[in-house]
């Protein structure tokens, strides 16, 4: 007889490509737009804003997808690491690796006889596996491609900068500042909204923080901008 299966959202399985997802678009929203505020408060020219909203767009895009790259790969060159530093343990001292892993299950909670076999079986089937998963804290979860992060840091960022572009080219000068700070506003809350029931956490929370500290980098960057402009004039 089958026994039913029970599917469970786990919603850590999401964190390697959330982190990235969120993070983009949140920087490529907030940072586009508090610079096209910035400038807009300075200068009435809309062509310059233009071309600033759309060189922000493009090497924020590359920014992002560069230092997701190292931070990550950097990651996982030391995961890699630590594996093989292990793989060598396993073979020169498979006792101690093997009392190693007991000790580990006891800690959780396991009589010593309990954890002694589980360390036995898990070893028998995969010993390195066990070792990372358990000693080492590293697993598939956890691991997280280059490539992957990068990419998806880019495409990101370029979705949330591509709104501060196309409100800078629809509306006019005159109501510029206002019309960045509405869109980015409602984005950001549209934003928080999505990560925070992808994650799993609390909508209004995740609301309040995002659109708190959005409105403080976009009113920061009004003020510089307002004050270069007045000082220019």
């Amino acid at each position: 007889m089958r026994t039913p299966q029970h599917p469970e959202a786990h919603f850590v399985n999401r964190m390697g490509w959330l982190r990235a997802a969120v993070l983009g678009a949140n920087d490529g929203l907030l940072s586009t737009t508090s610079l096209v505020i910035g400038v807009a408060a300075a200068s009435g020219n809309k062509r310059h804003l233009l071309i600033t909203a759309f060189a922000g767009v493009i090497s924020g895009a590359f920014s992002m997808a560069a230092g997701e790259y190292v931070s990550v790969s950097s990651q996982v060159d030391t995961e890699q690491s630590d594996l093989e530093r292990e793989r060598k343990e396993l073979a020169a001292m498979p006792d101690y690796e093997l009392n190693e892993l007991k000790s580990i299950y006891m800690q959780r909670g396991l009589r010593e006889d309990t954890a002694l076999e589980v360390a036995r079986q898990l070893t028998q089937k995969n010993a390195l596996a066990a070792h990372a998963r358990d000693e080492l804290g590293i697993s598939k979860i956890t691991m997280t491609n280059p490539l992957t992060a990068a990419f998806a840091s880019a495409c990101s960022f370029i979705s949330g900068g591509i709104i501060p572009f196309a409100v800078c080219y629809l509306f006019p000068m005159q109501q510029m500042v206002y019309a960045q700070y509405a869109f980015a506003i409602i984005f950001l809350i549209i934003l928080g909204i999505i990560s925070a029931r992808l994650g799993g956490s609390s909508v209004r929370k995740g609301v309040i923080r995002i659109s708190f500290w959005g409105t403080v980098a976009m009113v920061t960057c009004a003020l510089i901008g307002h004050l270069f402009g007045t000082n220019i004039s």
